[in-house]
């Protein structure tokens, strides 16, 4: 995977992750901090509650206070990571000056926060180890998602009834950025942007994709072509 130079913001959030001794009255928020260390470092088959109670400092019966069992405890994970999910999308938009380049920065900063957090970003995704009706999950993927939706709305104008088109549209824009990053994480661009011109990596060849309308879809009649 092309490794690319980290931002302030970057490292100010990597230090939020940090291991830092474990407070009483603060359990819940070491363990998930400790479980995210897990998940960066071994994976998500390391992930246990027993595990991320050691890496806490605290005892094996401790997390039963907070989470259930480990799908809690990954679900509440989630949750914090779709929460800086939004969080990054956010502050993506309120820097560019109209829809289409807000859309534009919104599928860069969608990319950028995958590679930046690959663990995490695949355990959002991953359902079948998640409890989607755990309310606080549940809010923050639809809050996060609600973003992405609402971009590539902008483009069609504000309260305009969602269509068909329209759910092309953000299918069309979400499965380009989710896919490109999948590529990125799994090393697949690899080979392809060794082959660019000097200068460029995978987040530029992204941007060149996004700087030319990629995820968007030009306003389709769906009787168009045919006999009227």
């Amino acid at each position: 995977m092309t490794i690319k130079k980290i931002s302030k913001r970057a490292l100010f959030e990597a230090a939020d992750v940090t291991k830092r001794p474990y407070h009483h009255g603060a359990l819940r928020e070491a363990m998930l901090e400790a479980a995210e260390r897990i998940l960066a470092r071994e994976g998500i088959g390391g992930l246990t509650l027993r595990a991320a109670a050691r890496e806490a400092g605290a005892s094996h019966a401790a997390p039963k206070n907070h989470f259930d069992n480990v799908t809690g405890l990954l679900s509440d994970l989630a949750a914090v990571g779709f929460r800086r999910f939004e969080r990054r999308l956010l502050d993506a938009a309120a820097a560019a000056a109209t829809p289409e380049a807000r859309l534009a920065a919104q599928g860069h900063a969608y990319v950028e926060f995958a590679t930046q957090f690959p663990g995490l970003f695949m355990l959002m995704f991953r359902s079948e180890r998640l409890d989607l009706e755990r309310p606080g999950l549940h809010e923050a993927m639809s809050d996060a998602l609600s973003v992405l939706r609402g971009a590539v709305g902008a483009l069609q104008g504000p309260d305009v009834p969602q269509s068909t088109d329209g759910a092309a549209r953000v299918v069309t824009a979400w499965a380009l950025v989710h896919g490109f990053a999948m590529l990125q994480i799994d090393g697949r661009l690899d080979g392809m942007v060794r082959s660019l011109p000097e200068g460029m990596d995978a987040m530029a060849l992204l941007d060149v994709i996004l700087n030319a309308g990629g995820g968007q879809l030009r306003s389709i009649d769906p009787l168009a072509g045919q006999e009227r």
